[in-house]
């Protein structure tokens, strides 16, 4: 690493430096307290919570001593699956993850920091052989940028300081290539991400971009769980300035409504809060902190087509909005797109609506566009077509088991 005196006789970085490391005291207060975190347990870094045990046992005592997290989002995850764990520290919910998602599913752990990274690589091997599979690894990268593999720019750059403009222009034009060609997380490539007591951790100014990125490298039909921080009312700015809360998850954490407001702006939808911890873990000046967890769906890009379908929401309540602003009334047939009835026939919807198909199906490529800002019930003619002229033949379908 190169340095280089100012006139005060202090040390500065290079710009590989900066660039790597990051510029704020809490980004360095985060780094330095979570490697403390590796090599000995902190006590104080995040909430203590349950996991199935049936899936710590191949776990290393070491990995389990120092994994710092408030919820488990691993509970969301089935077999097969292609999981990205954000902020993987010591990797438990990585090794976990492969338990559940099996030998045909893939796990992988993204963390800047080097120390946690080594701890998580050092029982990759044992961890896996007690699984029987080994479907896990570990990158380093920033998870506000899931572009940037942190590591090919480290073995690109080795021995190679920047010493003038030029130097520094050479620099950034490689990491835009390592960005664009060999990207860290690919786009639409995960099929759920989860994240554990990790996002609070991001500076508030990069964390619109970290929504992006979780939205770009989601398959269409992905989800995420996310486990992490909360507080009831906004963070007062002089808490959000104390190196020491920050890396204690508590000065970046979200207000409650702006952390689900965070996964709306991004365009994800069928938002659900699964865990919201009623103590909270901590109260700094009156403000409460506490655990939550999140699961959410993207899929909600593209046209809507006009294929003839209705939906009918099953209740209790007598009427619903959904993330569209469909108004979805109870026992009311509701003309939707098709974009939007295939939505409704998967999780977390499935179990809410009646599909009703056209009785003759429209094919994609004879549909017409549909006005998805209308909300009107669909007239049954819509669907069975207004040629529709069947008749039954009466018989008795009470002493043959029918739905007398």
């Amino acid at each position: 690493m190169k340095y280089s005196h100012n006139g005060n006789g202090k040390h500065h970085t290079n710009g590989r430096e900066l660039f790597l490391n990051g510029r704020l005291p809490v980004e360095q207060a985060v780094r330095e307290r979570y490697a403390r975190g590796a090599k000995a347990k902190e006590e104080a870094l995040c909430c203590p919570t349950s996991y199935d045990p049936k899936y710590l046992k191949v776990i290393s005592k070491e990995i389990l001593e120092r994994d710092y997290g408030c919820g488990d989002p691993s509970r969301y995850l089935k077999e097969g699956d292609v999981v990205l764990d954000l902020g993987s520290g010591a990797g438990k919910i990585c090794y976990i993850a492969s338990q559940i998602v099996g030998p045909k599913g893939k796990v992988i752990g993204i963390d800047f920091n080097p120390p946690m990274l080594a701890l998580a690589r050092k029982y990759q091997k044992e961890v896996g052989d007690r699984i029987g599979w080994h479907n896990v690894e570990f990158r380093r990268g920033r998870i506000q940028d899931l572009r940037t593999d942190l590591e090919a720019l480290e073995a690109t750059f080795k021995g190679n300081p920047i010493h003038s403009v030029d130097d520094l222009t050479h620099f950034e034009d490689a990491v835009e290539h390592i960005r664009q060609q060999s990207p860290l997380i690919e786009d639409e490539s995960i099929d759920v991400i989860v994240s554990n007591c990790v996002l609070n951790l991001v500076r508030s100014e990069d964390k619109k971009t970290l929504f992006r990125e979780i939205h770009r490298v989601l398959r269409k039909g992905g989800r995420v769980a996310i486990s992490d921080i909360v507080s009831d009312e906004s963070i007062p700015h002089k808490l959000q300035k104390d190196p020491e809360l920050w890396s204690g998850c508590i000065s970046g954490a979200f207000q409650e409504k702006e952390f689900v407001r965070a996964f709306e702006e991004a365009g994800f939808y069928g938002l659900k809060i699964e865990k919201f911890d009623e103590r909270p873990w901590r109260i700094v000046q009156g403000i409460e902190f506490r655990s939550v967890t999140i699961t959410a769906y993207k899929g909600k890009e593209g046209p809507c087509w006009e294929r003839n379908q209705a939906v009918i929401y099953k209740g209790p309540w007598k009427q619903v909005v959904d993330d569209d602003g469909h108004v979805l009334k109870r026992g009311a047939r509701t003309a939707v797109c098709d974009k939007t009835y295939q939505i409704y026939s998967k999780a977390p919807y499935h179990n809410d609506f009646i599909l009703v198909p056209p009785s003759k199906d429209v094919p994609l490529a004879k549909a017409k566009p549909f006005d998805c800002h209308r909300t009107a019930e669909r007239d049954p003619r819509e669907t069975k077509g207004k040629r529709y002229r069947k008749t039954t033949v009466a018989k008795s379908v009470c002493l043959d088991g029918g739905c007398c």
